[in-house]
Parts: C-alpha cells; sequence; structure tokens
C-alpha cells in the first residue's frame, strides 16, 4: 500500500472518530454546570468601567 492510501484510511476511520469526541468534549466542557456564572462574568467586561477608563495595572489611575 502507498503512503496516501493508509493515509487516507486512517482519516476516513480513526481521525473522524477522534475529532467527533473531541467535539463532544468541547460542548460538554462548555455547558457543563456550573460554568455559567463564569460566562456571565466573562460576557460583562466591557460594560465593568462604563463612567471612567480602567486603572493601569501598575496602581490608581491619576485623575485630572
Amino acid at each position: 500500500m502507498e503512503t496516501y492510501s493508509i493515509l487516507r484510511e486512517f482519516a476516513d476511520s480513526w481521525m473522524l472518530i477522534a475529532l467527533f469526541a473531541f467535539f463532544i468534549g468541547v460542548v460538554v466542557f462548555a455547558f457543563r454546570p456550573g460554568s455559567s456564572k463564569v460566562y456571565d462574568d466573562v460576557a460583562d467586561i466591557p460594560f465593568r468601567h462604563e463612567d471612567k477608563p480602567a486603572a493601569p495595572r501598575g496602581g490608581d489611575a491619576k485623575e485630572a
């Protein structure tokens, strides 16, 4: 058998199963119980500092 045929057989069978299992794992991880709090917190990041810019990481922002 030539290399292409071997790789094609592998991709058509075992790799398809492996990628499908990975996809199911990602979906289960994203919708696991208790993860909605984390996602809600991340979704609110753009709205945390509506009245003033965020302070730099080194300390508080100086007010002018």
